[in-house]
């Protein structure tokens, strides 16, 4: 395989990442799997469902599975996110999740490549900002208070969900501020996926009057370091409109869609 083998870094995606379980799970997660489908519950967001492929179903089968997650969450009165990429069979997926009630929200961009390239970039931060590890609620609480400026909605199950992950696993988890004068301007965390050859990145929202200063690809080369450092050897992002140039720009490259599909009570 190529670093820049595009169908090769997919095969690697959906062998080692899908379905994506959390491992170790987090307080109160449980993972229940329906015919091809991982069904996680206990998630402190919204439901979640996952799996690598659909073993071929289709027709009326597809139709059956689909509604048994609609009934399952209905009963629970809990939202829940059904992950569709892009190359997922049969094509008109997406039609029958629409059919069922699940209602696709924005489309991202999966981006696969290897983490030296990224490890190696040495971004220039703007003056006065630098990166810090974090762990404590209190950090976690000015991320998610700066992800709700940036996003104009909730974002309080951060906080929980991250505390969540760290108390399993510190290991398996690393969050990461970019502060200035005491402000979280940007954050992101990287997960460590065991057994495989990958690490993920998450967050990267920049409050609007710091973007442009070089702060995400300085967040970006940070986490790929410290993948490097634990023997991972590929990085995977969903990314959105914004951050993808910059990350193709960086040496990923993209493999896939996703959208997620969520069907609320």
């Amino acid at each position: 395989m190529t670093d820049l083998d595009a169908r090769s870094l997919r095969d690697a995606y959906d062998a080692q990442i899908r379905p994506e379980i959390p491992n170790p799970p987090r307080a109160g997660v449980t993972v229940e799997r329906d015919g091809p489908l991982v069904r996680i519950v206990g998630l402190d967001h919204r439901g979640f469902i996952t799996y690598r492929t659909l073993d071929g179903l289709a027709g009326a089968e597809l139709d059956a599975l689909i509604a048994r997650q609609v009934e399952f969450f209905r009963g629970r009165g809990e939202a829940v996110e059904w992950k569709l990429n892009g190359h997922d069979e049969p094509a008109d997926l997406g039609d029958r999740l629409s059919a069922a009630g699940f209602v696709p929200e924005d489309l991202e961009t999966v981006v696969v490549g290897p983490v030296a390239a990224l490890a190696a970039a040495v971004p220039v931060l703007p003056e006065g900002v630098r990166l810090r590890e974090v762990t404590d609620r209190e950090d976690l609480e000015r991320i998610a208070a700066m992800e709700e400026a940036v996003w104009n909605d909730d974002r309080s199950h951060l906080v929980t969900g991250l505390a969540k992950e760290i108390e399993a696993d510190p290991q398996s988890i690393t969050v990461v501020v970019a502060e200035a004068g005491g402000v979280v301007v940007s954050a992101g965390w990287v997960r460590y996926l065991p057994d495989t050859s990958f690490a993920t990145l998450w967050g990267g929202s920049t409050l609007p009057e710091w973007r442009g200063k070089g702060i995400y690809r300085a967040l970006v080369a940070y986490r790929a370091r410290l993948a490097e450092q634990r023997g991972k050897t590929l990085v995977q992002v969903d990314c959105s409109p914004d951050s993808r140039p910059i990350l193709e720009r960086l040496g990923l490259v993209a493999v896939t869609t996703t959208t997620p599909y969520v069907y609320t009570p």
